[in-house]
């Protein structure tokens, strides 16, 4: 049986040796149809990664797409739109990859003609030295089914774990990190990247995810298509530093927005009362620091990513925020009409 064509499509922003070290990877590989786009959105590289991304678009082993602007949904849309594979793979700038990886997707699209996403396992570094707390004896922290509420779309979050879980079952969603698509459910059922989900995009996968079930489609957790998950702590793909005012109201603003778009009112308020309990209290699986100035902090952003979130919903009614997709199609299109008069003189 013939191996269907994959579009490995990497957005990367401000990463160097990592992105190096992940493409070296994806081009080891031994998967025999395989095409690779490195959405770059990086200003300026240093001598030795410009030299490395040039030689390989040179050589054809890469297409290697440079942006103006920082935007993760956005850098998959764009790469979407270029992709001719059968199947559309998305990994971050800063991973490993093992051998039989690619093979591990694609066996998942050929033998269950009902999934429409698969989830790959990560090994995630930060997620890993956690779970050693969990521990009660020498074996390793492992979970085989996950609970029911891991399908409730409103507490899911908080229990869905795609780091620990050995066993392959349905998700409700993947993680941004290591996941793959049919391509018709972008080209045949029209669900892109929300474009408005921020900074590190948090939630901007499960909202996609939320809205596959309209297509019948169904995702798939499959831990043999695994990858390490490095974590880095500078760049990745977005251009709103992790310790600003920024990101911390822009972290509240993609949940509250993928809540408003897709839950039901009872499941909202769950939601809400989770991030509420987690995320501002810093209570269990959050655990963060629960000082008074610290609780009151955090309860301002998530007040304030609320509100935003809101006035994101209302503007909806005559702007779907699809902004970058809207410049690229006009840019697209401006091209193809320069073309045209070219050939006309």
């Amino acid at each position: 049986m013939s191996l269907p064509l994959i579009s490995v499509i990497i957005p990367t922003y401000r990463r160097e040796e990592p992105l190096k070290d992940t493409l070296d990877d994806v081009l080891q590989q031994d998967y025999p149809a395989l095409e690779v786009l490195v959405i770059d959105q990086t200003q300026s590289h240093t001598s030795e990664v410009q030299s490395y991304l040039e030689n390989l678009a040179n050589a054809n082993k890469i297409k290697w797409f440079r942006l103006n602007w920082a935007s993760l949904p956005g850098a998959r849309n764009f790469g979407v739109r270029r992709a001719s594979g059968e199947i559309i793979l998305f990994i971050d700038d800063d991973v490993r990859l093992p051998n039989g990886y690619f093979k591990a997707h694609a066996r998942i699209f050929l033998d269950r003609p009902d999934v429409g996403i698969v989830a790959g396992r990560v090994f995630d570094r930060m997620k890993l030295a956690d779970a050693n707390k969990l521990k009660t004896d020498d074996s390793p922290y492992e979970i085989e089914d996950l609970p029911p509420e891991a399908m409730d779309p409103g507490i899911a979050w908080y229990h869905i774990d795609l780091v620990h879980t050995i066993k392959a079952q349905q998700v409700i969603s993947p993680r941004g990190c290591n996941m793959s698509f049919r391509h018709d459910i972008f080209t045949k059922y029209n669900v892109w990247f929300d474009e408005r989900f921020r900074g590190g995009a948090v939630r901007e996968e499960s909202d996609f995810s939320l809205r596959l079930r309209a297509t019948g489609y169904s995702v798939w957790y499959e831990p043999d298509a695994y990858l390490i998950h490095l974590g880095e702590e500078t760049g990745g793909c977005h251009d709103i530093n992790t310790r600003s005012l920024q990101y911390q109201i822009t972290f509240y603003h993609n949940h509250f927005l993928m809540a408003l778009k897709n839950l039901t009112l009872s499941q909202q308020f769950r939601l809400y009362f989770k991030l509420f309990d987690c995320h501002v209290l810093g209570n269990p699986p959050c655990n963060k620091g629960g000082s008074p100035i610290k609780v009151l902090s955090r309860g301002i952003f998530y007040s304030l990513g609320f509100l935003d979130a809101v006035k994101t919903q209302v503007k909806s009614l005559w702007d779907d925020g699809q902004i970058y997709t809207k410049q690229d199609q006009k840019s697209t299109q401006l091209t193809m009409n320069n073309e045209q008069l070219s050939l006309k003189s």
